[in-house]
């Protein structure tokens, strides 16, 4: 017997008046809004990147089916209207807007998504992972022109919330230019194929992108809306500060510097608007590489790092100490959970039961772009000093230090990383990380290896019962923090710098608030 459907219809996004700018002008001035941003856009391919510090090309340029907006994050149907799910959380049916258009004039069709779909899965990078947990290639199919279906080897809890990953990309385009079967992936490295918001104007991987409004975007135009905008690298944190203030860009990132924060604040032609984030700040171990093999050495090199006086010092508390791997303000993460604290005598203990001595120096990458995460490796090297460890610190441009591990042996002994929400799920901090299933992704680049967690991760994605869900991970969340398997820091609060004529921010976690359409000169 076929499995019972489960139908879910949402409001069409056109009688969703929260989703339209509402006019406080005329038109708008013309001017080029500028984003100032730490990040190397050096790929545009949404299939290869999947990471926060370059995710203004995707949510921008391209549409998916599903969207999240505004914090707390939202789920909002974007392409698609409505969808279908079975009682066993197999099979999933989206049903399409009609009339959705891609930047050359092609309407976006079933057959669209299923190819998106294949394509993702095939170059098995971005955000592949998510999807080739449950689907193969051919687990997708078009069952009329608005009508795909997805079917999954098993039941998969967060599938709504990771659809919002898969990119619909102009198939007819990149037919046309793919070369030895790359999927187009050399071509849309540098061009795009979308249908999003906005379309691709030009692109210098090493100055940034720029895009214009796409007038025939299925959800419309009201009110005044940015003709024009750019995302420019502008690497040193106080460049990007010395810019907004003197106008030159209109935005930098959200997660600056406490002093650098100060100072915008006392900007008459500046605004922050802060917004709590899920976004947390750890540094990962190689699991792997002896002699972080050995769970005291790991535990001692957790009570050498001085969390107080990172935070409350360089950070002047205006982040919130996450001592497990789920941020604290979502379910999963548990009340009781017990943090590292910086205590060097307890670190000498758990030293002297290490089986594996620590007979080399240790090597930690850091972000070139982030002083604040050099900062971090200053601090843990001075811990680590104190315990006759030497810390080598080397920093990386973000692409270098994400690319370094996609294999053990090139995976630093430690790294330091902001995970991101890119879908407000447990499994997004925990089961990605340290299932062995996604190993090789800059996410799970502590190696770590454990089939009891491997079962336990996999139980929690089949469950659709979230109280189950929950205990799951509160148990995995206490599991990890005992074999001290990263260094779990901070949960950072976004504090986004706008020029004070920029309206209709949005923010919302899984973006950053770096999606475009909704802004507005006043």
């Amino acid at each position: 017997m076929a499995p019972a459907i489960l139908i879910l219809t949402f409001l069409s996004l056109s009688i969703l008046p929260v989703l339209v700018s509402k006019p406080s002008v005329a038109a708008d001035s013309g001017k080029i809004f500028v984003w100032g941003r730490e990040s190397e856009y050096d790929n545009l391919d949404p299939h290869l990147i999947y990471d926060n510090s370059r995710v203004a090309s995707r949510i921008n340029l391209y549409d998916t089916l599903y969207r999240w907006v505004d914090n707390p994050p939202k789920l909002i149907p974007w392409v698609a209207e409505s969808y279908e799910v079975s009682a066993d959380s197999k099979k999933w049916v989206f049903k399409l807007r009609k009339g959705v258009k891609f930047h050359d004039g092609s309407e976006l069709t079933a057959e669209d998504v299923v190819y998106s779909m294949e394509r993702q899965i095939a170059l098995g990078q971005g955000a592949a992972p998510l999807f080739k947990a449950v689907m193969d290639p051919g687990d997708s199919r078009a069952i009329d022109r608005y009508t795909v279906e997805f079917n999954l080897k098993k039941s998969y809890s967060p599938f709504l919330s990771i659809i919002t990953a898969l990119n619909l990309v102009n198939p007819r385009i990149l037919k046309t230019n793919e070369k030895n079967n790359d999927w187009g992936s050399g071509w849309l490295s540098n061009h795009e194929a979308g249908s999003g918001s906005y379309q691709l104007v030009d692109y210098d991987p090493a100055v940034g992108f720029t895009m214009k409004k796409f007038d025939d975007h299925f959800l419309g135009w009201k009110g005044p809306h940015f003709e024009t905008a750019r995302f420019k690298t502008v690497r040193e944190v106080a460049s990007r500060v010395l810019a907004l203030q003197a106008g030159e860009i209109h935005a930098a990132d959200g997660y600056l510097l406490s002093e650098q924060l100060e100072k915008l604040e006392k900007d008459p032609n500046v605004k922050i608007i802060a917004e709590p984030s899920m976004r947390t700040f750890l540094i990962k171990i190689n699991n792997q590489k002896p002699p972080l093999t050995d769970v005291h050495v790991r535990r001692a090199i957790s009570y050498a790092f001085d969390y107080d006086g990172f935070i409350n010092g360089v950070l002047k508390g205006k982040v919130s100490r996450n001592c497990g791997p789920i941020p604290a303000n979502l379910w999963g993460a548990p009340k009781d959970l017990k943090c590292y604290e910086y205590n060097i005598e307890k670190a000498k203990k758990e030293l002297a039961q290490a089986k594996v001595k620590v007979d080399r120096p240790l090597v930690i990458h850091t972000n070139i772009a982030y002083n604040l995460t050099k900062d971090a490796a200053l601090i843990l090297q001075n811990g680590l000093a104190q315990l006759g460890i030497e810390l080598k610190i080397e920093e990386k441009p973000w692409p270098t230090l994400t690319a370094n591990t996609a294999k053990m042996e090139t995976t630093p002994d430690m790294y330091t990383l902001w995970v991101s929400t890119y879908y407000p799920d447990p499994n997004n901090w925990t089961g990605e990380a340290y299932n062995t299933a996604h190993a090789g992704t800059w996410k799970s680049g502590s190696w770590y290896q454990n089939p009891k967690m491997d079962a336990l991760f996999d139980k929690a994605i089949l469950s659709t019962d979230q109280e189950e869900r929950k205990k799951l991970y509160e148990e995995a969340s206490r599991i990890l923090v005992d074999e001290a398997v990263d260094i779990f820091i901070y949960n950072t609060n976004w504090n986004g710098p706008f020029r004070k004529d920029v309206k209709g921010i949005r923010f919302c976690p899984i973006s950053n608030g770096q999606e475009v359409r909704w802004m507005y000169w006043e």
